[in-house]
């Protein structure tokens, strides 16, 4: 294995649009020094694990993951592993003293040391390296891993909001924002590649240039953005306090804009809501979403709840329900509150019972699969552009997403065609049945 052109480096990563770039940015450096990409762990000399550790359910996947690989390892599929991302980062003597099988540990300021951590560990050395936060570095050559038709563009790390219930600002660090520039340069690179859809994405997006240019900044990137050969631009993570008049005017005017908004909510109750270092209640954010389907018509919002939060009572859970029976999100999704070490809230009184917190999330799941359901029989017969993504060999059909669909998190929608299709092909189709909370059409 001492020629690198003939040393396979698998890299498996876990959670968040915004951890695949990072694991992206370090696939272009392994493909640089000459290591031979494999698309699968399994065939892997270097397995390279960029983790996840955002709440329990995701710390569980990331251990499996590991777990998987020592036992590869074992039986001398993997010689070595190389964990990185989130969970590395969080739980560094863990990770350094409870999986001795591991050969090296990153922590994601040091993810740009990658390739002399490969060649470190391929030497005989075990390698703990975290460095600080502070010098992630989010700027390089990406190699892209999604489709590509659409590719994330980060623009910001680290968070500053401080949610009582959140670790990413202990993981990630402050909120760091990248320069115009360099964000615009990226961006002409993945369209010049064929990319074709633009996912902006940060912990919050709205809050983009405020540490760098000393005020709100997104809609002049946008600005630069539009002026692509794009045919989508989406927004994920908008925080309901920062969508200002200007950006929510530039998403209605701009067509290159997807008429989608991502807006993590969390709650309704303003105590539940305060005691999260959040801001708003009801009212408030009644009366913004109101503003924001009156001034972009056929917007498509998306939104995510904590159910069981510590100290919710029945009633302020029962508002929670009745809050999202009357907006009627078009796409939800509801989590039950996961208590995480270090942050404040796991240390507040009146814990919710885990189970308890489990069935509050299931009843809000279960009213929007009702709500879900009414929305796609009454877009049946109405027409649409979807992006093909693919072919179920199952259902023998296309399927593919149009702009009120986000890749990953949004499902898909089915469709037949009487020619063959290319992935990332845009066609029109008319919607003609459900299937399951799914879309079915027929490509005109």
């Amino acid at each position: 294995m001492a020629n690198t052109n003939e040393t396979k480096v698998g890299v498996v990563s876990l959670g968040c649009p915004k951890n695949q770039c990072d694991a992206e940015l370090m696939l272009a450096k392994i493909a640089e020094a000459g290591y031979k990409i494999v698309p699968e762990a399994g065939l892997a000399d270097v397995v390279v694990i960029n983790t996840c550790g955002f709440i329990t359910s995701a710390k569980e996947e990331a251990i499996e993951e590991i777990m998987e690989a020592i036992n590869r390892k074992n039986d001398g599929i993997n010689k070595k592993i190389i964990v990185t991302g989130c969970l590395a980062q969080r739980y560094q003597e863990q990770m350094d003293t409870e999986f001795p099988e591991i050969d090296g540990v990153l922590g994601i300021g040091r993810n740009d040391a990658i390739v002399e951590t490969i060649e470190r560990v391929l030497a005989g050395e075990r390698v703990i390296d975290f460095g600080s936060v502070e010098d992630h570095n989010m700027e390089g050559v990406r190699m892209q891993s999604t489709l590509s038709h659409y590719a994330y563009l980060r623009i910001a790390d680290g968070c500053d909001n401080c949610c009582t219930y959140c670790a990413i600002p202990q993981i990630r660090g402050k909120f760091r924002s990248r320069k115009i520039e360099n964000i615009v340069k990226e961006a002409e690179i993945l369209v010049k590649k064929g990319v074709k859809e633009l996912i902006v994405i940060a912990q919050d997006t709205t809050r983009y240039g405020e540490d760098l240019y000393g005020h709100l900044a997104l809609t002049e990137l946008l600005r630069e953005l539009v002026k692509l050969d794009v045919k989508w631009i989406r927004l994920l993570y908008c925080y309901p306090e920062r969508m200002t008049d200007e950006l929510i005017d530039m998403i209605a005017s701009e067509p290159k804009i997807c008429k989608y908004i991502d807006l993590p909510l969390q709650h309704c109750d303003a105590e539940i809501l305060k005691d999260m270092n959040r801001t708003g209640d009801r009212a408030s954010l009644t009366a913004l979403i109101k503003k924001l389907r009156e001034r972009i018509p056929g917007l498509t919002l998306r939104t995510t709840f904590i159910a069981g939060f510590p100290g919710e009572t029945e009633a302020q859970f029962t508002e929670l329900a009745e809050f999202a029976n009357e907006i009627k999100f078009d796409r939800l999704g509801c989590f039950a509150y996961s208590q995480e070490d270090g942050t404040p809230a796991a240390d507040f009184p009146n814990q919710v019972d885990e189970r308890e917190r489990e069935h509050r999330s299931e009843i809000i799941m279960e009213q929007q699969e009702i709500r879900v359901s009414e929305v796609q029989q009454s877009l049946i017969g109405t027409e649409t552009e979807v992006v093909c993504e693919g072919y179920d060999r199952l259902f023998e059909m296309y399927f593919g997403r149009d702009a009120s669909y986000a890749p990953e998190i949004d499902g898909m929608i089915y469709f037949s065609a009487k020619r063959r299709l290319r992935t990332g092909e845009f066609v029109k189709i008319r919607f003609t049945d459900t299937l399951d909370n799914n879309l079915i059409g027929k490509m005109l």
